[in-house]
């Protein structure tokens, strides 16, 4: 019994070595240069800026009217009745107040569209990756940026940052 082991063993011995040194093949690339290269990138990419442009300009009209106000109320000031003066105060008040809200509101919209315009954009990176993941038959692939790989051997690894930049053109 105890030869049959052995020899069962020694049989096995290069099966198993073979399976330790053959190791796992993996890939890695930089995300954000990847994304960035995409054409849907930059299509969302100006969009957003477009989108954040009409904003800015209506928060720039909407400071301005407070200033033009503000500017009237200071020039008025010395002739006005107290409750005019009152009513005036609280008028920029509210103004104030509402251009602050909107700027808030603005930000959260902002945000809100970002995710969604670019939300395609990572979803198609991620699928190609997944896909050529699949077809060359990695076990993983690292996202280098962030300092997140500081080191890989191009020998155990493959660098795909071109390849998959050529693919998403």
């Amino acid at each position: 019994m105890k030869k049959t082991l052995f020899f069962l063993a020694f049989l096995l011995m290069p099966v198993l070595a073979s399976a330790q040194t053959q190791g796992w093949k993996f890939a890695f690339f930089s995300y954000e240069e990847v994304l960035k290269s995409m054409s849907d990138y930059a299509l969302a990419a100006k969009n957003m800026e477009q989108l954040r442009a009409k904003y800015d300009s209506e928060i720039k009209r909407s400071e301005e009217d407070f200033h033009l106000k503000y500017e009237e109320f200071l020039e008025d000031r010395p002739t006005l009745a107290p409750s005019i003066l009152k009513k005036r105060q609280a008028e920029l008040q509210d103004m104030m107040e509402r251009n602050t809200a909107f700027r808030k509101e603005s930000e959260k919209l902002l945000g809100q569209a970002e995710k969604q315009m670019f939300a395609p954009v990572h979803q198609r990176l991620k699928n190609t990756v997944r896909e050529m993941g699949r077809e060359s038959g990695y076990a993983f692939i690292l996202n280098t940026d962030n300092n997140a790989l500081p080191y890989a051997d191009i020998s155990m690894g493959e660098d795909i940052t071109e390849t998959l930049k050529t693919v998403l053109k």
